[in-house]
């Protein structure tokens, strides 16, 4: 089965991927070290931090992903592509990609990859002035950040652009 990963990073028009009749979606800010994940549902419109996975192995990474996608049951998945602040792509950009293309095969899903700049900064200053200890900030900046990108993505939907 081939999988369709949508960018919604392009600018040419496709149509909306979201469930019809709404559902739930899930999201991923994807980093080498941790996975933020976050839910929410099309006809909310809302956004929720969930997780943050933090195994080292891929392996471990996929079966928590798996654990969580079979509790969620998610119709669709985003994940987050970092790029520099001027739109250029970096090496971390190509490492999401291939993970947006690799949940779509194993979880036969349709994935999104939609614009992440920013999230992470704005879910540490989120953190910051909610006085949330330093020391705390690592395991929630990430969920928090999949939760912006996701609300991002719900915000975007009526107008929004992809391309294949």
């Amino acid at each position: 089965m081939q999988t369709m990963v949508h960018d919604s990073t392009m600018s040419a028009p496709i149509p909306n991927r979201a469930p019809a009749g709404g559902g739930t979606v899930m999201a991923f800010d994807f980093g080498v070290k941790r996975i933020g994940v976050a839910t929410g549902n099309t006809m909310l419109g809302s956004a929720h931090p969930l997780t943050t996975i933090a195994f080292a192995d891929k392996a471990r990474r996929y079966a928590a992903i798996a654990a969580l996608i079979a509790e969620w049951q998610p119709a669709l998945l985003v994940v987050g592509l970092p790029s520099h602040m001027d739109g250029t792509e970096h090496e971390i950009s190509k490492l999401a990609r291939k993970f947006a293309r690799e949940l779509g095969a194993r979880f036969a899903l349709p994935v999104e990859l939609v614009d992440e700049r920013l999230t992470s900064a704005m879910a540490e200053m989120e953190l910051a002035q909610a006085h949330v200890k330093l020391s705390k900030r690592k395991a929630l900046v990430d969920q928090m950040a999949a939760q912006q990108i996701l609300q991002s993505y719900f915000d975007a939907r009526p107008t929004r652009t992809s391309a294949v």
